[in-house]
């Protein structure tokens, strides 16, 4: 695999007698397989053929490279080593580390365990998380960050007397939480506490349910209008992008998706190839909870995805069907990219929503069926509501329903 790259026998020669020689087939074929181009695998093989040399100079071997020995290589050969410097001498490093973990060539370092009394119960409180809530790791990372912050504060370095815990320790927590946070983090804290202490009530480390002692942050129902834009402004959004290269038709198949079916970030990030059933014209959308709903693959929707799969997506291992634009070839980031990608097409279309990103296509999708005479259910079906309290919200976009049922300003009575 190494004579792919390296033509002249005197510097194959080079790298094969290098300290990492017997392992870089393997490495120049992980690379080339993630869609990295000729020129920059020969980069990271120059890059590994100085970390080797280094190494000898150290008297390390194999087994002794790990992060805190790349980063003294990377320190020394900042100054005077400009390949490690302008090809990502780091990153290259890691990477390598990386595969040979993987080949069990090194040993992976295992997990620090926190065998801290706060560790123990959060790390017990976490496996609750995960098996009996089945909640997803992003709202589990929330949870546990909320319970250590609320245990430290009430604790601090002592024992955790959680018998001792009060209703005012709680009140005291959120108040001075709402010093620094707005409403929306507030009822993140408040929800994450109410599930600790049933957790501590059911394994019986409280005897009395301190879940009902949270205060409801404040946050007012239906107090502002839902922002979104109107179908010719969403039409000039899906008219910018570029469907003559990869990007653009990847960037006009997420944003149809959003505009179309209403889909979330995290579940354009999710959707895989097989979720696409293309006979029975459908698509199966990977919610929020772990749920799993079938919604109908409309036409235009199903034709950007197929010539995005077909003359955009890059040839890759994963299933997932939206890729990074360069290399390394993984799925793409859930929240960041698809965010940057809505607002980066708002921008080229000339659009300055208050707020922008992918819930704002979202919610345009949902005033357009409600003008367009859709029920309220019809709309939470699309949107794949648990709740009808969810979807009220968009009533109030339904400005000539809700002229019916103003009452006329008594302007002749006011003057008197």
């Amino acid at each position: 695999m190494l004579e792919n790259y390296f033509k002249r026998p005197a510097i194959l020669a080079r790298h094969r007698a290098g300290l990492f020689g017997p392992y870089l087939d393997s490495f120049v074929s992980h690379t080339g397989a993630l869609g990295y181009p000729k020129h920059t695998v020969r980069c990271k093989c120059w890059i590994l053929r100085d970390l080797g040399r280094w190494m000898d100079r150290k008297g390390l071997g194999v087994d002794d490279l790990e992060e805190d020995v790349i980063d003294r290589f990377v320190k020394d050969f900042w100054e005077h080593g400009s390949l490690v410097r302008c090809c990502g001498g780091k990153t290259t490093a890691r990477m390598f580390l990386d595969h040979i973990r993987e080949e069990n060539v090194v040993a992976t370092p295992e997990a620090t365990e926190d065998n801290t009394e706060m560790g123990k119960l959060v790390a017990r409180y976490l496996e609750y998380l995960r098996q009996e809530r089945g909640l997803v790791e992003s709202t589990n990372r929330n949870y546990i960050i909320t319970v250590r912050r609320f245990l430290d504060e009430r604790f601090g370095d002592g024992p955790l007397h959680l018998c001792e815990l009060q209703p005012s320790d709680i009140s005291d927590f959120i108040l001075n939480a709402s010093r620094s946070y707005g409403p929306k983090r507030i009822q993140l804290f408040a929800t994450s506490l109410r599930s600790f202490f049933r957790f501590l009530l059911m394994n019986g480390e409280i005897t009395v349910n301190l879940a009902d002692a949270v205060p409801t942050a404040r946050n007012w129902r239906q107090s502002s209008i839902p922002q979104y834009l109107t179908e010719d402004e969403v039409q000039r959004m899906l008219d910018t992008c570029d469907r003559s290269n990869a990007n653009g038709r990847r960037d006009f198949a997420i944003l149809l998706l959003l505009a179309r079916l209403g889909l979330r970030a995290c579940e354009i990030a999710r959707l895989e190839i097989d979720d696409i059933n293309w006979r029975s014209g459908e698509i199966l959308v990977r919610g929020k909870g772990k749920l799993h709903d079938p919604l109908p693959l409309l036409s235009d929707v199903g034709e950007a995805l197929a010539d995005y799969i077909r003359h955009g997506r890059p040839n890759c291992a994963t299933r997932r069907v939206f890729i990074r634009a360069r290399a390394p070839y993984r799925p793409i980031a859930q929240q960041g990219t698809v965010t940057t990608l809505v607002r980066t097409a708002m921008r080229r279309a000339g659009l300055t929503p208050e707020v922008g990103g992918p819930r704002l296509l979202r919610h345009s999708l949902a005033t357009r069926l409600l003008r367009k005479g859709a029920t309220m259910a019809e709309i939470g079906q699309v949107l794949r509501h648990r709740s009808a309290n969810t979807t009220e919200i968009y009533a109030k976009v339904d400005f000539a329903a809700l002229r019916q049922l103003a009452q006329p300003w008594p302007v002749e009575e006011a003057r008197r």
